[in-house]
């Protein structure tokens, strides 16, 4: 059964933290490949930014040349609010010689308790989680944790540095920085 790591979100913008954390997942579980799946509307967040396409692009963007990664738009196809539970029931269906691993930072870590059909989706997918500064991984439900480099980068952070005219060099792939200017995303 081929084992996949799926890391989920708004990727708005994809940055290198979120690079770093499906590499250091990939090699620390053996996965043979790591799919990122863009939300549409994630039911955590009320205002994403940017336009799906835009997000879309920018992560075929950032994850070209590594051979491990892939993009599903799963939840990009759905529209409205995405929960896991149905994105990881689809993605069963769809992939049956499959084993799915969901990768959450710490942050999410922290939230699990109150995630839609928690106690059914525990049992579809194994968690993986990832540290971050100011959040602990330790739960009640079921998750293996993977140590990575601590490096706090965020979209939120990105997105303000750009409105700024903030330098973002090596927070960003360069490719998702010269998407970012030529579709004057995030003030650019």
């Amino acid at each position: 059964m081929k084992r996949i790591g799926i890391l989920g979100g708004t990727f708005d913008p994809p940055h290198m933290g979120h690079l770093i954390i499906a590499e250091e997942v990939r090699l620390a579980l053996d996965l043979e490949e790591v799919w990122f799946i863009p939300s549409y509307t994630p039911p955590h967040k009320s205002n994403v930014k940017t336009k799906p396409e835009h997000r879309l692009k920018m992560i075929r963007l950032a994850i070209q040349g590594n051979p491990y990664f892939k993009v599903d738009t799963i939840e990009l196809e759905r529209t409205g609010k995405s929960y896991t539970i149905d994105t990881i029931k689809e993605l069963r269906k769809r992939h049956s010689d499959k084993k799915f691993y969901f990768i959450i930072g710490g942050d999410m870590v922290e939230y699990l308790p109150n995630w839609y059909q928690i106690e059914e989706l525990k049992n579809l997918v194994t968690f993986v989680g990832v540290k971050r500064s100011n959040y602990s991984t330790e739960s009640a439900f079921p998750i293996y944790i993977v140590d990575i480099p601590l490096i706090e980068i965020s979209s939120t952070v990105l997105r303000k540095r750009c409105i700024e005219g903030t330098s973002v060099q090596y927070w960003l792939p360069h490719s998702v920085h010269q998407y970012i200017k030529e579709h004057h995303l995030y003030g650019h």
